[in-house]
């Protein structure tokens, strides 16, 4: 300790030390720390609510907790789960037909994630995380009884959201679950080695394998066999009413795992070794097979090997989304690329969708049908047709077509980004083995979709004849507020359950009929009462150069017409490949006003005026759309500035910026091109585009190809001129692609290093989003203090 103090003493004055976690005005904790309104899940036989309580925001000792970062997955040792998994603490099951909600006794200080309805809504399955293992419990609907099945889950590849994928699925039969378990007497984890056994060592053969900037990769031998063993799962069966396990097979690290509808197979994808060092397990060499009910492989789909020579934007060669055919016994979809993944080679056809039949194994895998362009979705109708969708990406056109009865015509065609011309995603149900497919009543199918229009989105359910393609609307939003369809309760659409929420409203859960008389199902109350006096509009205007622009205006409690405000602008810029698509307006000032999270909105609560999704628009062809990035912006965020003055609502002196990931890259650019700001926020943002050499965004050009465009937008190569107080914040943990912590910190040295004003702030265990509750807090307090110095405060 005695060589190390004297180095510690002499650390320059310039540098803060970590100091404890601070935390916001009182009036901003009040709302931060109120009771959410419980998520909502509808079971497969349309007749229970399952709500749920989820934790807002853990505390930073939940986050804290040892974490392995292997292969892109981040696993928590302790668990064989997803790290920083977010959980569920109640749940309750309610009638659609009337009642009174149950709660369902969970276990002490229950984690649960994943629940998951069987398909005759009869029972719940979901994962209890203790601080040892996740189990596996199941509920019985009739009884509102939980109960723990006899096995350890293993979820270590499995999604980390509450109700994302899940290591289990129901089998057809619906009693039984076909679960990733963890191998019974696999040992302890592998000891890290007291010294290194060799170099990594990584070769190229000489081709293009051009790679995005990843994180949480493997780096060497002892990483490769961590990976190996909380990724390697035993598929077993349970079953959940008598408890009875049954293992199948070998352990293998699988990547993922579904049954067959008839229940015979199992579709699997398991990786194997060589591993990667560059690239993260979801390219990782693989197998592609199905099992039979021992484990057995009866058919091997592919053997691929490390996915490393996939070009920008393209994908990789060989069978991929390969998937069960929903409406028959045993049947095996997949696509296969025949352009060689490569986008910007010339063919007549870019995919084929293939099948294979195992009950009539002794023919060979056949062509369904074949795409003009990127065969980007397939989905299946309970009448047996089947929808395919492809992508043009020179045009950004999106395009559906229906095959039945060996014939094949268009359902829609659109500009993927033309929000006011969406007719609608086709809504699903469950089969009864399980099985997703498009929801049919004769030759009608409901089409939901979010109405955009000029005035903001209106929601909407149809029904087409996709026979005539003509549409008859059953259902939109009532003016003045918010309704969204939920789920389908007749199968002619005559009764469905809506979501229904206003600005003084908050969202509760509707039968509707056809009359269009309401049934109330929930009775959730405002939990922050005192966020009713926040007004906001919707803000249409023009930059010089045409393009149409909008933003939402809030205006703080008790503001008195006439008033100038400071303001913050805060926004995230997005390609277009014209005016009209980017000047479309997105989001309802009809919405229940509700601040959460790291939200800008709380800035409401200290009196200043917010801009809020202020369209930052970029305009071009998509080969070369980022040519004039910083000149769109700049005038994209003027015309922003000069609408809210011309209103006379903002102080236009007094003006911040914010943004997090893409829009911190886009403040720090608005600071270093333009002096329409006070002070910026940049959270989690990447500054130095040289280290995101192979794309962006939606950035085509490698940095070799386009070398002016990848210097010109880095602001970091122009931080000699960013002059305007700078707060950058970022998660020490940060897995998002590209963003790596260095970014803020060598962006934070650049312009303090040229004479600047910033601040920076590093989040210990935190990642792209902030999770924990004291990390939240003190980014709140680290906002605010910002803006009410440089800002609110500014001459």
């Amino acid at each position: 300790m005695s060589r190390i103090l004297p180095l510690v003493l002499c650390l320059p004055t310039f540098l803060l030390a970590a100091g404890s976690y601070s935390r916001p005005p009182q009036e901003v904790l009040d709302v931060l720390n109120a009771n959410r309104t419980p998520s909502v899940s509808v079971s497969p036989t349309r007749t229970h609510l399952l709500l749920q309580t989820i934790v807002a925001n853990p505390t930073i000792a939940d986050i804290a907790k040892p974490m392995l970062r292997l292969a892109g997955f981040r696993i928590d040792p302790a668990t064989n789960g997803r790290h920083l998994t977010t959980y569920i603490t109640a749940l309750s099951v309610k009638p659609l037909s009337g009642g009174s909600e149950t709660k369902i006794a969970l276990p002490t200080n229950a984690k649960v994630a994943t629940p998951t309805w069987s398909a005759d809504g009869k029972m719940i399955a979901f994962t209890n995380a203790t601080a040892s293992s996740t189990e596996l419990w199941v509920v019985d609907v009739a009884t509102r009884k939980a109960r723990k099945l006899p096995v350890v889950v293993n979820g270590a590849t499995e999604s980390a959201a509450a109700v994302a994928s899940a290591p289990f699925d129901w089998m057809p039969d619906q009693h039984t679950l076909l679960v990733k378990a963890i191998p019974t007497g696999r040992g302890n984890p592998p000891a890290e080695p007291t010294e290194p056994p060799g170099p990594a060592i990584q070769e190229s053969s000489g081709k293009a394998a051009p790679v995005r900037t990843n994180q949480d990769m493997l780096r060497n031998p002892y990483d490769e066999e961590l990976f190996s063993y909380y990724a390697t799962s035993q598929l077993t069966y349970v079953d959940a009413v008598s408890g009875k396990v049954t293992t199948s097979g070998k352990p293998s690290i699988f990547l993922n795992v579904a049954p067959s509808p008839d229940g015979r197979y199992a579709l699997v994808t398991r990786l194997h070794k060589p591993f990667s060092y560059l690239y993260g397990a979801n390219s990782f060499p693989r197998s592609i097979e199905v099992l039979d009910s021992n484990g057995v492989t009866v058919y091997s789909v592919a053997n691929l090997p490390l996915a490393d020579r996939v070009p920008i934007e393209g994908v990789s060669t060989g069978p991929r989304s390969t998937r069960w055919l929903p409406t028959e016994e045993a049947s095996i979809v997949w696509t296969e690329a025949l352009d060689g993944g490569n986008p910007k080679e010339k063919v007549p056809n870019r995919d084929k969708l293939m099948v294979y039949r195992l009950n009539k194994s002794a023919e060979p895998p056949s062509e369904l049908a074949k795409t003009e362009h990127r065969l980007q979705g397939v989905a299946f109708a309970g009448n047996g047709a089947m929808w395919v969708t492809d992508y043009d990406r020179t045009r950004k056109w999106v395009r559906t077509m229906e095959l039945a009865g060996g014939k094949a015509h268009q359902l829609f065609a659109r500009n993927q980004q033309d929000h006011y011309k969406d007719p609608g995603t086709a809504v699903t149900n469950l089969t009864a083995t399980g099985q997703r497919v498009i929801e049919t009543n004769g030759n009608f199918v409901f089409l939901h979709g979010q109405g955009g229009t000029a005035q903001g989105d209106s929601p909407f359910l149809d029904r087409m004849d996709t026979s005539t393609l003509k549409t008859e609307r059953l259902f939109q939003s009532a003016a003045g507020k918010y309704e969204d369809f939920v789920a389908l309760l007749s199968a002619d659409g005559s009764r469905i359950l809506i979501s229904s929420e206003s600005p003084s409203q908050p969202r509760n859960y509707f039968i509707r009929e056809k009359t269009g008389q309401l049934t109330a199902v929930t009775n959730f109350q405002d939990p922050t009462p005192q966020l009713r006096k926040i007004k906001s509009q919707l803000v249409t205007y023009k930059r010089p150069d045409g393009v149409p622009l909008s933003f939402t205006l809030y205006l703080p409690p008790d503001y008195k017409p006439g008033t100038r405000l400071p303001a913050v602008v805060w926004a995230y810029p997005r390609e277009f490949n014209d005016a009209d698509t980017a000047g479309q307006v997105t989001g309802s000032t009809n919405r229940f006003t509700s601040i959460t999270g790291m939200s800008h909105l709380f800035f409401l609560l200290r009196g200043y005026a917010i801009l809020d999704n202020a369209a930052m628009p970029v305009v071009g062809d998509p080969e070369t759309v980022n040519n004039t990035y910083i000149q769109q912006i700049v005038a994209s965020a003027k015309a922003a500035i000069d609408k809210a003055a011309e209103m006379g609502v903002v102080d236009p002196n007094r003006v911040g910026v914010g943004g997090h990931s893409y829009g911190a890259f886009m403040t720090a650019n608005l600071l270093a091109h333009s002096s329409l700001f006070k002070a910026g926020i940049a959270r989690s943002g990447a500054y130095n585009r040289t280290l995101t050499p192979f794309g962006f965004q939606s950035e085509r050009r490698t940095m070799w190809e386009a070398p002016e465009i990848y210097m010109g937008m880095s602001p970091f190569m122009s931080a000699d001129k960013i002059k305007t107080p700078i707060l950058f914040t970022h998660g020490e943990a940060d897995n998002n692609q590209g963003t790596f912590p260095i970014q803020s910190e060598r962006m934070y040295q650049a312009v303090r290093g040229n004479g600047g004003t910033a601040r920076l702030v590093m989040l210990p265990h935190e990642s792209h989003g902030y999770a924990a509750k004291e990390s939240i807090e003190h980014v709140l307090a680290e906002m605010i203090n910002w803006f009410d110095k440089y800002v609110k405060g500014a001459d």
